[in-house]
């Protein structure tokens, strides 16, 4: 398996703490059926700041330390931007770092809103060649509540990346049946860890698919596991056409 979003490089963010925690998380993530993780720190807060050449330099010092344990598992550099309104000058002047190098953005909102000027910078991402997958829909207040704000951004081609343990029911059971909806409405395109650490925010992909397998068969998560392995290598993801959740379904978070 591949997971597209992972906090595994040390020390420069709210991830591994350090090389030892990178090291177990590593060990923990082939356990899973991982073979290739994409390193996704967090691009810039008022803690930390990661630029794409930093993310670069220290995927390559990550790499050579697994060389060295002899674990089976390749990290590909990536980086999970919080969304701004001048993301495409930072692209510009690179600070941005798609996935892999390609024209896939990893992209966050705040867990409370969507910015307005939202749509308006996806299509001028898109019109550069890049492509936002926003990630972790399930998790924002806003679109779980307005869940059709999320369908016009998928119907105007932006992806999206639901976190494995929102599937499982760690942010709880509201949380957990809206990943499944959007699942269901092909609002979701990858299955991703969003991994941490070790204790409170570790790997639940392959419990994730168990779940998806249980509910929606095979296909599905042959799906998501290939467009995981498309995305890496900058090709075109399978998309179903996107359907709108009735607001009967959708659920408020308190």
């Amino acid at each position: 398996m591949i997971d597209l979003h992972c906090h595994i490089l040390p020390g420069v963010d709210d991830g591994a703490k350090d090389l030892l925690e990178s090291i177990l998380m590593a060990k923990k993530a082939v356990e899973q059926g991982v073979h290739t993780i994409v390193a996704t720190p967090h691009h810039l807060n008022n803690r930390y700041e990661n630029n794409k050449q930093k993310i670069i330099s220290r995927v390559e010092e990550l790499n050579r330390a697994l060389v060295q344990e002899k674990i089976n598992l390749n990290v590909l550099p990536g980086q999970e931007t919080r969304i701004y309104g001048e993301m495409i000058e930072g692209y510009e002047a690179g600070e941005i770092l798609p996935i892999n190098n390609t024209q896939y953005v990893l992209v966050e909102f705040s867990s409370s809103h969507v910015p307005r000027y939202s749509e308006k910078l996806f299509y001028e991402l898109q019109m550069k060649g890049l492509i936002p997958v926003i990630v972790h829909p399930e998790r924002n207040q806003q679109i779980i509540e307005q869940p059709d704000i999320l369908y016009q951004f998928v119907e105007k081609g932006v992806l999206t990346q639901v976190t494995a343990a929102s599937v499982c029911g760690d942010f709880g059971k509201k949380v957990r049946n809206f990943s499944l909806q959007l699942i269901e409405a092909n609002l979701t395109h990858v299955i991703s860890s969003d991994a941490h650490n070790m204790s409170s925010r570790t790997f639940k992909i392959r419990e994730a698919f168990e779940t998806i397998k249980s509910r929606y068969g095979n296909e599905m998560v042959y799906l998501f596991e290939e467009n995981a392995s498309l995305i890496i290598d900058g090709d075109h993801v399978y998309k179903e056409t996107p359907e709108r959740i009735k607001k009967k379904k959708f659920f408020k978070i308190f």
